[in-house]
């Protein structure tokens, strides 16, 4: 690794536009987009998205690292803005999320574990406006909450089933009000989505002040400027809000901020980090979490729709073993050749294809090279792209870093440089949000039919009184599949999706949508990561 300074200064930073955290790491200053919007934003942005994956992902953090890598090889300017690690996965089921192989970025455990504590100081922003909700109860509930009706839960960034639910207030007069209510993950939680969206400090302080929190017994919404609490909020959020600048394992520039879910929030990195790698190099690289139905959608009609920004190609990654999974193999399969099981899976990849074009967007589907893939599987790939019309180019990224994703880098370039129109969002805000959810439901999964539960006619009730259903939508739903059913692998027909709920998210600008059986609050699998987790002299191991 280069000393951060190093990296800064071939960003064209000031030296007071960056704090150094240690030798490797730097918070930069949200104020140095003042100085650089007085110039002509300079990149072009890249979004790299995933056909539907098996549980250990296919590489779009690794795809994203690789492409910049290899960009930089060809002498362009580039940096990276990707989302940073949550504890809760990297500690459960997939392990760090810093990329993979020759295509990482760094200081890598330093950046899955703690990094610059804006995962922290997202979960005491939080934590503080639930106690400041529980506090005003407490003392005589001067605005007249209905305690049966506080919408904001604690968070905490780790997988903790046994926390979604709780009474809390238990004890006695001096404990508190008893009431029911639970914690979701810190990357689901609404700050997290303040935070990313904000586009500065006062964006932010306004997005804070006007976050619903609770109903009066007589229906009228709280806020957390009600409370009294945006102001600390605000004043807890102040180093999170500066994006962080680290490298790549080639020396790339990457800002690494803010880290939502795709599958149970928006999924993107921050505004201010991406505007800040625009206007900075030439090309920005940015990832949206989980496959294009989840992330991408959301990257689209939620952070480009509200921040004004649109891209210059769409990388679609797709790998061999995925192909396999959609077209019927077991996991334990998916090494063993099999260019059958490839063709057969062919169905989710071209759905992924379909719903980028919904957006008036053409992708390049970037082949994530495992050692297990054979010519032939990949030759099933290139042929069915060359059908599709679509550029197609193989990655050998984790392997070979920048030169293994050289052929990638190159279709990139090729195709940003033709003609290429702004994206086209997939619904009109002004919809109402029955017909916004169908919209996404139907072409972006391929649904024939949105239910709504009870609750969820009462949620929409009440978004439709307080004017809030003329927001952008964002739906909760399963990664592991095109519809709301996690079992139904390859391109799912002719199936229904259930809206178990609403939540009106009011600082952040969007409504939550949860489908199916999805959950905010993830829990740890049987064997969890943290097992084989150690310091051993003096450094970390097991982190894979």
């Amino acid at each position: 690794m280069r000393p951060i300074a190093e990296i800064a200064a071939r960003l064209g930073l000031a030296e007071e536009e960056w704090e150094p955290y240690g030798r490797h790491v730097a918070k930069v200053e949200p104020k140095a987009l003042g100085r650089l919007r007085t110039r002509p934003g300079r990149g072009r942005l890249v979004l790299v998205s995933a056909i539907t994956p098996t549980p250990a992902g296919e590489g779009k953090t690794t795809t994203s690292i690789g492409l910049a890598q290899g960009l930089s090889r060809l002498g362009q300017s580039v940096a990276l803005a990707l989302r940073e690690p949550s504890l809760g996965p990297c500690l459960g089921m997939k392990g760090g999320a810093i990329g993979g192989g020759a295509a990482t970025v760094q200081p890598a455990e330093r950046i899955n574990l703690h990094f610059t504590g804006d995962f922290h100081a997202i979960t005491t922003a939080n934590n503080l406006l639930a106690a400041l909700i529980d506090n005003h109860l407490y003392f005589g509930n001067p605005l007249g909450i209905d305690p049966r009706r506080i919408l904001w839960r604690r968070c905490l960034d780790m997988n903790d089933r046994a926390l979604r639910r709780a009474v809390i207030g238990l004890g006695g007069h001096k404990e508190g009000v008893p009431r029911e209510t639970g914690f979701d993950i810190t990357a689901a939680s609404e700050v997290m989505a303040i935070l990313c969206l904000a586009e500065n400090g006062d964006d932010l302080r306004a997005r804070l002040d006007r976050t619903l929190v609770a109903f009066t017994y007589d229906g009228k919404p709280v806020t957390a400027r009600d409370l009294g609490g945006s102001g600390a909020m605000l004043a807890l959020l102040a180093d999170a809000l500066k994006p962080n600048l680290v490298q790549s394992a080639e020396g790339v520039p990457a800002f690494i901020h803010g880290g939502p879910f795709a599958n149970i929030a928006h999924g993107c990195n921050s505004v201010i980090a991406t505007r800040l790698a625009l206007h900075l190099t030439d090309w920005a690289v940015t990832e949206a979490g989980f496959a294009f139905d989840l992330g991408a959608e959301k990257f689209f009609d939620i952070k480009c729709r509200s921040a004004g920004l649109d891209v210059a190609a769409v990388v679609l990654v797709a790998t061999v073993r995925a192909l396999k999974f959609h077209g019927g193999s077991a996991l334990e399969t998916l090494t063993r050749p099999d260019a059958a099981a490839v063709a057969a899976g062919l169905p989710n990849l071209e759905k992924h294809v379909e719903n980028i074009r919904h957006f008036g967007e053409q992708p390049i589907v970037a082949l994530n090279r495992f050692a297990s893939d054979t010519d032939e599987e990949i030759e099933v790939v290139r042929r069915r792209c060359a059908d599709l019309g679509v550029p197609f180019a193989l990655s050998d990224h984790f392997a070979r870093g920048g030169e293994g994703s050289e052929e990638l880098a190159r279709a990139v370039i090729e195709f940003a440089e033709s003609d290429h129109k702004p994206f086209e969002p997939l619904y009109p805000v002004e919809a109402s949000i029955p017909d916004k959810i169908f919209t996404v439901a139907s072409k972006m999964y391929g649904a024939r039919e949105v239910v709504f539960t009870k609750q969820a006619e009462r949620d929409l009730e009440d978004l439709v009184r307080l004017g809030y259903d003329k927001l952008p939508i964002c739906i909760a739903k399963t990664q592991n599949s095109l519809s709301d059913d996690p079992k139904l692998r390859g391109r799912p027909q002719d199936f229904e999706v259930t809206v178990r709920s609403l939540h009106i998210s009011a600082g952040a600008g969007f409504v939550v949508v949860l489908t199916g059986e999805i959950l905010r609050m993830p829990g740890l699998p049987k064997r969890p990561l943290a097992e084989s987790l150690d310091l051993v002299d003096g450094k970390i191991v097991g982190m894979s």
